[in-house]
């Protein structure tokens, strides 16, 4: 019975995000199925995405050109993405966001002592975030519904986007690369990058810097 609702849930995960992608407007139909659905899964969350599995956020991170201070992880789940980020820019401040607030107790819970004067975890929506524009040096997604004005909104001038997925095209929320190419140009984006490492993708974008 587990296995068949998991089974159910990557499908219903991958129909909202391409939904939600094509027509952003629609997100409110499904917020509150997602956020109920992640708050459910928060106590397993952890064990779902192992070390290697982060492979390839490690290796865009090792892209990135200097070291941004500010750093925003939009759908930290238990806070994985938010901590590798930490690691490999040791003089950022890090927010990590979810909608479900189990999985930010839990990322709170699991964030390690040595990185509590740096890294904190909110409740918000990725659709509406509660920053200032271009607050972000570079904002990080792992397994993770972008939504583009947003994105465009809080990303500083010259700062960059992450957007991974752990299993490619085979993980349920997953937007391909042409259409994160093209939405992310049309608010601002004009450098791109992609690669692959272990099972999975990562698509860098950076934004025009008018300077």
């Amino acid at each position: 019975m587990n296995g068949r609702r998991e089974a159910i849930g990557r499908r219903f995960a991958r129909f909202v995000t391409r939904v939600v992608v094509a027509r952003p407007g629609l997100w409110r139909v499904f917020r509150r199925l997602l956020r109920a659905e992640f708050d459910r899964l928060a106590p397993v969350w952890d064990g779902v995405i192992g070390p290697e599995r982060l492979a390839p956020l490690t290796a865009a991170l090792e892209r990135i050109e200097g070291q941004p201070a500010t750093v925003l992880d939009v759908g930290t789940g238990t806070g994985k993405a938010a901590v590798v980020t930490a690691e490999r820019f040791p003089a950022a401040e890090v927010v990590g966001v979810d909608l479900s607030p189990a999985m930010i107790e839990q990322a709170r819970s699991l964030l390690p002592s040595e990185l509590e004067d740096r890294v904190r975890f909110e409740v918000a929506d990725a659709s509406a975030l509660p920053f200032e524009d271009g607050a972000f040096e570079l904002v990080v997604l792992l397994n993770m519904i972008p939504f583009f004005d947003e994105l465009g909104r809080v990303t500083a001038p010259g700062g960059t986007v992450v957007v991974g997925a752990v299993s490619g095209p085979s993980t349920p929320i997953w937007t391909p690369p042409e259409t994160l190419r093209a939405r992310l140009g049309a608010v601002g984006f004009d450098r791109f990058d992609e690669l692959q490492a272990g099972e999975g993708t990562a698509f860098l974008a950076q934004r025009a810097n008018p300077e």
